[in-house]
């Protein structure tokens, strides 16, 4: 799926300043909370919350008529969170690379995907899980083929991709605005990687930067 994940003109055009650099992950072994991604929640609960990256995601929700005190920002809401919560080992890695840079990071089931994602504005009639509700015309949503994966940018994503613990094959989105620079987001994918390498031996990671240079 790599090489075919796309974002619509029409987010640039709202935000030019934006990337997302997608990260996949074949092999990986994923359990529950342990010691190990434990302390690395607490380290990043340590790390002062950088306001001004997270401003940036409210302002971009401004742009598309989301209220960001209502649906916030996913990295928002994982810093209002503290002390991180403990969900599983992959969650737990992405969990923390997203606090400490002030990054929403999407993390998914590579196999519950049917086509490729992409990052469009919605028309407002495409197929959504009942507890995400229905996107708005104009609402910048991920999408694959069966319908929406995740709602207001990053606000809430689906229960079908799901990362669980049963988990082998996973994608990561980190989803970049200014003032963050592309080399910070760029040092964070091969954070996350080395993560996942710690917890996983052998995983295969490969990605890609997509952004309104190309």
């Amino acid at each position: 799926m790599l090489d075919d994940i796309w974002v619509d003109d029409s987010v640039l055009a709202l935000r030019p300043d934006f990337a997302v650099l997608i990260v996949t992950a074949h092999g990986l072994r994923n359990g529950p909370t342990d010691d190990r991604s434990r302390a690395w929640l607490a380290a990043a609960s340590a790390v002062e919350v950088q306001t001004d990256k997270i401003d940036a995601w409210k302002d971009a929700y401004r742009a598309f008529g989301a209220k960001p005190q209502r649906t916030r920002p996913s990295v928002d809401a994982l810093t209002r969170r503290m002390p991180l919560p403990e969900i599983n080992q992959v969650v737990d890695a992405y969990n923390t690379i997203s606090v400490k840079h002030a990054l929403p990071i999407g993390g998914e089931d590579l196999d519950k995907y049917a086509g490729p994602a992409r990052l469009v504005r919605a028309t407002g009639d495409e197929a959504s899980e009942e507890a995400l509700g229905q996107p708005e015309p104009g609402e910048v949503i991920w999408r694959d083929d069966i319908g929406v994966t995740c709602r207001r940018w990053n606000w809430r994503q689906v229960v079908r991709t799901r990362l669980t613990e049963e988990t082998t094959n996973a994608i990561f989105l980190l989803e970049r605005l200014e003032p963050m620079s592309l080399e910070e987001l760029k040092q964070a994918g091969e954070e996350l990687s080395d993560l996942l390498s710690e917890l996983s031996p052998g995983v295969r990671i490969a990605s890609r930067l997509l952004s309104d240079g190309k």
